[in-house]
């Protein structure tokens, strides 16, 4: 498996964002255009609207509902980590940081997660910098 990074931790859903959303899009466009060029505008703006609807639908759920419960699984990893680490409770700091703080850290491997903690914590880092922070990122492959 490639090793992961700053760089490349995107991830795609191919039948999402390669196959569903072109082809709802496809069938959106031409519904709209249907709607501009025929007689029938009353129908075919209809035919848009449902088309609207089902694309934000579909990228709203799929992203809200996957979303919800990795930032869950996230925040009990992290809070197990640093407590295998040293001991301590990471609930104690894990309020003086924001949610995009704390999934930064996920990809900190065990011999940095604490200092890089620290410093998130002391020096209220951005995102981007507690990424950057990271001398040997720890991939996520199975994120959604």
């Amino acid at each position: 498996m490639e090793s992961q990074s700053y760089k490349n931790h995107i991830r795609y859903y191919p039948p999402h964002h390669f196959v569903y959303y072109p082809i709802i899009m496809t069938f959106l466009a031409f519904s709209v255009y249907f709607s501009c060029t025929t007689e029938d505008k009353l129908i075919w703006t209809f035919i848009s609207g449902i088309f609207i609807v089902l694309f934000c639908l579909a990228f709203m759920l799929r992203q809200h509902y996957a979303l919800t419960l990795q930032n869950r699984i996230v925040r009990l990893e992290l809070r197990y980590r640093y407590f295998t680490i040293t001991g301590e409770k990471f609930e104690d700091l894990e309020h003086r940081l924001n949610d995009d703080q704390l999934f930064a850290l996920r990809f900190a491997p065990d011999e940095e997660l604490v200092p890089l903690t620290e410093r998130a914590v002391n020096e209220n880092l951005s995102v981007k910098a507690i990424k950057k922070a990271i001398v040997n990122w720890k991939g996520d492959f199975d994120r959604v």
